[in-house]
């Protein structure tokens, strides 16, 4: 079944429907999750509230066409929330969640590149992650975070330089 017709029935309370949608996109709602939140429970914590929220907004959703885009949208907003909530709380040692959850990568590049990201504002970290991460066009990741199209480039154009500088300060590339 095609997805304009499976959101269809998803926004008339096919809950069938709407299971086989979500179910498509998990793995994708999962990793975007996790790059935010840097944790298997926070990021399949996240993946069941966008279940959630998507179900209970599913009617609001205007273009059938863009469910994966609203979806990550929806991601996006709850790991910004989850991180509000939890500025509060002081991690004994983040990088060893890290060190934990990279098993079979390079544990080394894995923290620089950890690291590097989190030297953005939130605002730089999500246009870099949907457009590199999320593999999505500049047009896209314009109407995900509900931004102008020049305000995405400039930020993006922003976004890579402070990477750019960052990488240089460390020292490893030229």
């Amino acid at each position: 079944m095609n997805l304009k017709r499976l959101v269809k029935k998803a926004q008339k309370g096919d809950d069938k429907a709407y299971l086989m949608l979500f179910q498509q996109y998990e793995t994708d709602i999962y990793r975007m999750a996790y790059v935010y939140v840097k944790n298997k429970d926070d990021a399949l914590d996240l993946v069941q509230e966008v279940a959630y929220q998507s179900f209970k907004k599913i009617s609001t959703l205007k273009k059938t066409e863009y469910f994966k885009t609203w979806l990550m949208k929806i991601t996006i907003n709850c790991a910004l929330n989850l991180i509000n909530k939890n500025k509060k709380v002081i991690p004994l040692n983040p990088d060893f969640e890290v060190l934990i959850g990279s098993e079979d990568e390079d544990i080394a590049l894995t923290l620089s590149l950890n690291n590097l990201i989190n030297t953005l504002k939130e605002d730089e970290k999500s246009i870099i992650l949907l457009k590199y991460y999320d593999d999505r066009t500049l047009r896209e990741i314009s109407e995900i975070l509900d931004i102008p199209l020049g305000t995405v480039k400039s930020v993006l154009y922003r976004a890579l330089g402070k990477l750019r500088q960052n990488l240089k300060e460390v020292g490893n590339y030229g």
